[in-house]
């Protein structure tokens, strides 16, 4: 075990839903809330029935020095699985040993309080973390020329705003020198720039020796710190292994989660879309692609009934929901007099300029250029890989893209 930083075993968390923990200002409240119990103890079977578990099961052994991202969709139990490993809240099940000096940052301003200055906050902050308050004095300089708040390190931190919240929990906890952190999407409020120094720091502390459990729904991230990863669906750990694989993995729930965005009316859909390959300027399918890169999208589809005058848009939204850009055969001038049976189209976009992120492909078919939609489906997921994250190139709005039809009707592009 001298090489194993966290050994994990049977780990799970069981929650009641609706639970509160009680507050008896009388003692009317007090005999009232003993009462409940009572009545709580006979009925077993409703507890039960809400009861759940927000892990359940979770065992693994992280060696020293090793980056992990830990990832899944929203509830699957990242979060309780890092409190557990912290020691914010105890398991129901199982048990985690930790060997070396730990800091966590998982929420935002957790430990911070309101009405003290961001000077008094990284006293009290370090000394939650561990940190003695000599240890803190000599690297008090560091901590704060990290943070990057310098002119407001003796206002009240009630007057900060999220993005300063998050500078300077992290800039404490990561001078804590940890042998072990634990991150939880703390990198998801700074900016670009922070965030890009953030992960630096990490590096650091990976070269160093330190172990890193990293959550995020930025895959990019995830798949730039970490080679391996450990994936929970439901509060279960259903991979454990590379990187790439587990990322398919998310991919694929993300896709099946957002696929009923739209409701298609009564009845077969008249267009059903069969395939969406993403293919990089090498002429391989891919879902990590650089900065300036060309992309081209080929989407199969299968129109059980004809269509006329088709109109093919392929948006591009970020992981935040934010619609990048936006494209469309009918606006590019290409008519397409009708489809039917199966075939494919394809368009290549301009060079992408976009932050790095993870981002979905989203596919829309209209009937009679901007009419009746047809068809509207979830396609492919890919992520961007950006050397200075940029903030300031969210699209390529105004460009048009080239597009090809493989089937029995030609394509012709209009004069407007």
């Amino acid at each position: 075990m001298s090489d194993i930083a966290i050994h994990a075993s049977g780990l799970g968390k069981l929650y009641q839903r609706g639970s509160r923990s009680s507050q008896h200002d009388s003692f009317r409240d007090l005999l009232k809330d003993a009462a409940a119990r009572l009545i709580r103890v006979k009925d077993q079977g409703h507890a039960a029935k809400h009861a759940f578990w927000a892990l359940q099961d979770a065992s693994f052994d992280i060696a020293r020095g090793e980056n992990v991202g830990i990832i899944g969709l929203n509830g699957a139990g990242k979060s309780t699985l890092l409190k557990i490993l912290s020691r914010i809240t105890t398991p129901t099940t199982g048990s985690a040993r930790i060997v070396g000096r730990m800091g966590a940052l998982l929420e935002v301003g957790t430990g911070f309080h309101q009405e003290l200055t961001g000077r008094e906050n990284i006293f009290l902050y370090g000394s939650i973390l561990g940190m003695s308050r000599g240890e803190v004095s000599r690297k008090f300089d560091a901590i704060v020329e990290f943070s990057e708040i310098a002119n407001f390190i003796d206002t009240p931190v009630k007057r900060y705003s999220s993005g300063m919240y998050v500078r300077l929990a992290f800039a404490v906890a990561a001078h804590l020198d940890p042998d072990i952190l634990l991150l939880d999407e703390v990198l998801a409020v700074g900016d670009f720039t922070f965030q890009r120094k953030c992960l630096a720091f990490a590096r650091q502390l990976e070269q160093k020796g330190a172990t890193i459990l990293f959550v995020s729904h930025n895959m990019f991230s995830i798949k730039s710190m970490c080679e391996r990863v450990i994936y929970l669906r439901r509060g279960q750990v259903v991979f454990d292994g590379a990187t790439d694989e587990g990322l398919k993995l998310y991919e694929n729930d993300n896709r099946l989660a957002n696929a009923p965005w739209f409701h298609q009316e009564a009845g077969s859909p008249r267009v059903e879309i069969t395939d969406v390959e993403l293919i990089g300027d090498d002429g391989e399918r891919k879902s990590l692609f650089d900065f300036g890169e060309r992309m081209t999208v080929r989407v199969g589809y299968n129109a059980s009934q004809s269509v006329e005058a088709p109109n093919f848009l392929i948006s591009i939204v970020r992981s935040d929901d934010v619609l990048c850009c936006n494209f469309s055969s009918a606006a590019d001038g290409i008519v397409l007099p009708k489809i039917e049976g199966q075939g494919q189209i394809e368009m290549q976009m301009p060079a992408l300029k976009l932050v790095a992120d993870m981002y979905t492909v989203l596919i829309v078919v209209r009937e009679r250029s901007f009419s009746r939609i047809v068809c509207a489906q979830t396609g492919a997921t890919f992520h961007m890989r950006h050397p200075v994250f940029e903030a300031n190139a969210f699209g390529v709005f105004h460009e048009s893209g080239e597009w090809r039809l493989t089937g029995a009707v030609p394509t012709e592009r209009s004069e407007a």
